[in-house]
């Protein structure tokens, strides 16, 4: 199954511990309270309506020893939230309203996934997944609001410093919605803005959210960028690579602008898919963002030495208020959403761009969260690092065009646990994996299944479980496994998440 996987990319679509003792000095590095900028002064760039110049990230065919390393992780993003087609064959895998033309070209100058997962539906266990390359089944951390104590911060691989083991010279910086447990500098990283949550990105939980507001700094989304230029300009005076993670509070609600970017869709005619004017501009706005930073990169010299890495960390909302819910997902032709396991919950956006990928590229592998770790590592060229107990695999060979194009997982499979009554979207405990072309999603409640060919059929409409029995038992036994073997928490009925202690929860599977 494999083999056929990989050959689709060359024929017909080519789809190719808790740490009490901060250390805030290094936290303050990244805005001291002497120099703060005004509001004005941080959107310094805004007005400029950058668009990134085409002859950015000219392809090398060697990648370098200790490259820098930027991750743009966009919040609530979907599958066809930019105008980036995800998947050659696929109109629908575009927006037909948003515009985001840095990160087209950021696509013609690298390689788009037409298969990449978030690790969940939702944000932390996302986020979670992809500092440690670990699921959120493994790791007992399935939802917004989990106490995260049980989770060894201190212990874990993370990202940063995977890379400062490999080479010790590597910076680290995180700025943006961090929305985990612990800080940021328990996770290695030497400069941040703290434990940031959606509040410190202007989220207001109530029915204003969705009210379209003009700001000069949408969502922060300017000063976060000019914070992750000085951290490169400074990385580069002192001539050490980098590791850079940028979260964006967009396009999570509250819904935010510049004025320039919500006149620019005013008139514009709507989509039959998105049309809602707010989240036009916010997109907007944050592929400008991008398009800064991708400037200063080109200016300083350093863009054959850079990889650029662009994720979501889960799919969008299935719908905004005003429409009839579910009648057709915001993530059409993908179903469902935001909350679930289905595909417009958990398939994203990712692009990567950088030396020794290919120009214009477009892989149909299967990837996830959790594999960025591992990549990662490849790409910098580690010799000295033994990942265990991790459930993500390199995919560094398939950005490098090298004659192998397997992924090594532990468990060969993605897989998603949501073991709880949402009662935002299915209101039905659930779990999946994805092998190969296929999915199988099982329900807690009843052990019912349902197996989906999401190759030929991305909106997950047509039940092959008996037409499939034999595909269906293996994939069901492969998820069982799975979730017995990690411990996963376990959906009982009548339990309630945030008072239940975790020792409950966390009974074995």
């Amino acid at each position: 199954m494999e083999n056929a996987l990989h050959t689709r990319q060359h024929n017909g679509r080519k789809r190719l511990g808790k740490n009490t003792n901060t250390n805030m000095q290094q936290i303050m590095q990244a805005k001291p309270a002497a120099t703060k900028p005004k509001a004005e002064q941080q959107c310094k760039h805004a007005e400029a309506g950058t668009t990134w110049t085409s002859d950015n990230l000219k392809e090398k065919k060697t990648n370098p020893t200790s490259p820098n390393f930027i991750l743009i992780l966009a919040d609530d993003q979907g599958w066809n939230g930019t105008s980036v087609k995800m998947m050659n064959n696929e109109p629908g895998s575009k927006s037909d309203y948003f515009e985001t033309p840095n990160l087209e070209l950021l696509s013609q100058r690298g390689m788009r996934f037409s298969d990449a997962y978030s690790s969940a539906p939702v944000c932390a266990p996302s986020r979670y997944s992809i500092q440690f390359g670990k699921t959120p089944a493994r790791l007992s951390l399935i939802r917004v609001g989990m106490n995260t104590d049980h989770i060894d911060h201190e212990g874990f691989t993370s990202i940063p410093k995977a890379l400062k083991t490999i080479n010790s010279k590597y910076r680290t910086a995180h700025f943006g919605k961090w929305g985990m447990g612990s800080n940021p500098t328990v996770f290695g990283y030497d400069v941040s803005d703290g434990p940031t949550k959606n509040k410190d990105g202007n989220f207001d939980n109530d029915r204003s959210q969705w009210q379209h507001v003009i700001k000069k700094d949408p969502k922060n989304i300017f000063s976060l960028t000019d914070k992750a230029i000085e951290f490169i300009k400074s990385s580069k005076a002192e001539e050490k690579p980098f590791y850079l993670q940028i979260s964006h509070y967009a396009v999570h609600s509250n819904v935010e602008s510049k004025e320039k970017s919500s006149a620019r869709f005013k008139d514009k005619p709507k989509g039959a898919q998105q049309k809602d004017l707010g989240f036009a501009a916010m997109t907007f706005d944050l592929d400008e963002g991008l398009g800064l930073l991708l400037n200063k990169i080109k200016e300083l010299d350093i863009e054959d030495n850079t990889y650029i890495i662009y994720m979501s960390d889960n799919g969008s909302v299935p719908n905004i208020p005003g429409a009839k819910k579910y009648e057709k997902s915001y993530n059409y032709p993908l179903s469902r959403g935001k909350w679930d396991a289905y595909e417009g919950g958990v398939r994203v956006p990712l692009i990567i761009a950088g030396p020794g990928i290919k120009s214009g590229t477009e892989s149909a592998t299967p990837v996830s969260g959790t594999d960025l770790l591992p990549t990662l590592i490849d790409l910098a060229g580690n010799k000295k690092i033994t990942l265990t107990e991790i459930d993500g695999g390199s995919f560094a060979s398939i950005l490098l065009n090298k004659s192998n194009q397997n992924i090594k997982r532990s468990v060969d499979g993605i897989f998603f646990h949501v073991p709880y009554k949402n009662g935002i979207a299915l209101k039905r405990p659930h779990s999946a994996v994805r092998k190969g072309d296929y999915k199988l999603i099982k329900f807690q409640d009843d052990k019912s299944i349902l197996l989906f060919d999401v190759v030929k059929d991305k909106m997950e409409q047509v039940d092959l479980t008996n037409q499939k029995p034999d595909k269906a038992k293996e994939l069901e036994k492969i998820l069982d496994n799975y979730l017995v073997d990690v411990h996963a928490p376990k959906w009982q009925d009548g339990i309630t998440w945030k008072n239940t202690p975790l020792k409950e929860i966390n009974s074995n599977y």
